[in-house]
Parts: structure tokens; C-alpha cells; sequence
């Protein structure tokens, strides 16, 4: 690949990462930036994280810490250097973009809304952290521990599976 066009590429991608953090207009959870990119673009996990870290260097984003975990959120200065660099986005995929957002969005909305997750811990049990979050707050957390990775998986499978029946069985035990 030409140096000059790699270099555009990169420029385009960055570009194109700044255009969805100013649709989404407020801090976004980390993955599902990445989840939105890749629904919408070309772009795989590696140039993603590579066009996000230098977009974080450059201060055109950053990161913030809210409830745990890492949002991301386009800075004043990301939006002047969107600004000045929207024309390095062909409009084929500016189009794509504005087109495909919204469904894009709420798909990944909806699938980061109830995730669960285990971690070892230095015991040698496993931690698992059943969540709910809505527009990017969490809303609900639970966290278990457990001696196996098998008990372990089945009750992330399990919580990934039936959040949105356990949810309010739960509220209406506790209410």
C-alpha cells in the first residue's frame, strides 16, 4: 500500500470515529464505540484501538471513568479537528454513516444494555458481575462469587440470556 494513501486512511478513519462520538453527542461505554464502528465501517478491532489511541493522544477524546467503567467522550478540540476535517470523509461513507446510525445504535444499545462478566480472582475463585445499563449508567450490578469457570460461565450464559426476565423478578422480590 501507498505511503500517501495509508496516511489518508488513517486520516479518514479518525475522521470518521469523531463523526460517530458527535452522533452519539454524549460519553459512550469504550466497546460500544468499537461495536458501533465496526457495525458501520470497514475498520477492524486493530485500527480501531490504533485511530482511537492516537484521537486520545491528540486530545481530540478522551477517557473518563464513570461507574467502573471507561466511557469515552470527543473533546472541544475534537470537534474543531472535526470541523476542519469533515471534507477527508468521502461522502459515500458520511452516507453510510448517517444512514445506518440509528439502527446501528440502538442494536448496540440494546445488545451492551445486560452483560455479564467473570474474573479469576487471586484466590483462585471466580467473580461475576451481572449488569444493567441504561444510557450509559449503571442501573443495576450484581456480584457473585463462585469456586469454578464452569459455574462461573453458566451464570454469565445464563444472566445474558434471561436479564431481561430476572431484572424484574428481582424488583419486584426486593419491592
Amino acid at each position: 500500500m501507498d505511503f500517501d494513501l495509508q496516511k489518508d486512511t488513517l486520516a479518514e478513519n479518525k475522521v470518521l470515529i469523531l463523526y460517530i462520538l458527535s452522533k452519539i453527542g454524549r460519553p459512550v461505554l469504550h466497546n460500544e464505540l468499537l461495536d458501533l464502528v465496526i457495525s458501520i465501517s470497514d475498520m477492524n478491532y486493530f485500527l480501531f484501538e490504533q485511530n482511537l489511541l492516537e484521537l486520545l493522544d491528540d486530545n481530540y477524546a478522551e477517557k473518563q471513568n464513570q461507574d467502573d467503567e471507561e466511557m469515552i467522550k470527543m473533546t472541544e478540540e475534537g470537534k474543531e479537528a472535526l470541523k476542519l476535517a469533515i471534507d477527508l470523509l468521502p461522502g459515500i461513507n458520511k452516507l453510510k454513516v448517517d444512514s445506518r446510525f440509528k439502527e446501528s445504535y440502538d442494536m448496540v444499545q440494546e445488545n451492551n444494555s445486560y452483560f455479564a462478566k467473570y474474573i479469576k480472582q487471586e484466590d483462585g475463585t471466580y467473580q461475576i458481575i451481572c449488569k444493567i445499563v441504561e444510557n450509559s449508567k449503571t442501573s443495576f450490578e450484581i456480584k457473585l462469587t463462585t469456586g469454578t469457570i464452569e459455574q462461573a460461565k453458566k451464570i454469565v450464559d445464563g444472566w445474558n440470556k434471561n436479564a431481561v426476565d430476572i431484572y424484574p423478578q428481582i424488583l419486584d422480590l426486593l419491592t
